[in-house]
């Protein structure tokens, strides 16, 4: 069975697109969770991130319970510290926060998840957390106290994925930030994309089909959204995000 890194490799070699829907713990109930998921693998979504800023570990286990009894798809822990890593899921994004100099995210969390994740077998993916300013303070930015990235400076976002793939890292995950006020800027995502050659992930502030498919269409390998489809009436758009994403290189 091929793990959830050679699933995201696969689909970047082969020229598609994947959709994965991020649920966050500490604001989704049980039934809703259930129903979103089940709403979600029935109309194309490829896979679960499972994580926040603000999550209780308990929460968090539940979740991942709750993701894996309705669907087959790949279950990830998106952490927001070493807290969040539950034996339940598939694989773990392991996230170094490299856009910001705040040494416990950058390898504080790390030393304390590592034998955590060893101990419960999940299969790790080094991955390079970007965040990029997105017109407000998201969670991310004011937990972690850093600053984003600025949106309208190519060369540096560049030089971060670079510096991300010289490391070893496995992915680069541009991130506007939950409830982002602006997405990520296509251009970013192309320069990125183009340079650093490693699967991207792109999330934050995705509110349409036509801007999903757009950061697919710039060179996103995975395209996340999370908090738009917390709203029972945009579960109708699930299979317009989907068929959007994938039809980007076919």
């Amino acid at each position: 069975m091929a793990t959830v890194y050679e699933h995201i490799t696969e689909a970047r070699r082969s020229n598609r697109r994947l959709f994965f829907l991020l649920i966050d713990p500490d604001d989704t109930e049980a039934n809703a969770v259930r129903d979103l998921v089940a709403a979600a693998t029935e109309n194309g979504v490829d896979g679960f991130l499972v994580g926040g800023s603000l999550v209780a570990r308990e929460n968090v286990v539940r979740s991942v319970q709750l993701v894996k009894e309705a669907t087959d798809r790949p279950v990830v822990l998106f952490p927001g510290a070493a807290q969040h890593v539950v034996p339940e899921a598939d694989a773990i994004l392991f996230l170094s926060l490299l856009s910001g100099r705040n040494p416990d995210y950058l390898i504080g969390q790390h030393i304390q998840a590592a034998p955590v994740i060893r101990d419960y077998n999940l299969e790790a993916i080094p991955t390079a957390y970007l965040l990029v300013e997105s017109g407000g303070m998201t969670s991310v930015e004011f937990i972690s106290a850093t600053r984003p990235l600025p949106r309208n400076n190519l060369d540096i976002a560049v030089a971060h994925a670079l510096a991300a793939r010289y490391l070893g890292m496995k992915l680069v995950y541009l991130e506007a930030g939950s409830g982002a006020r602006r997405p990520v800027p296509d251009v970013m995502v192309e320069a990125v994309s183009q340079q650093c050659l490693l699967p991207l992930i792109v999330g934050g502030g995705l509110t349409s089909a036509k801007e999903a498919a757009a950061k697919a269409k710039a060179g996103a390998t995975v395209i996340v959204a999370g908090n738009h489809f917390e709203q029972k009436r945009a579960l109708k758009e699930l299979r317009d995000f989907a068929d959007s994403i994938h039809a980007v290189g076919h």
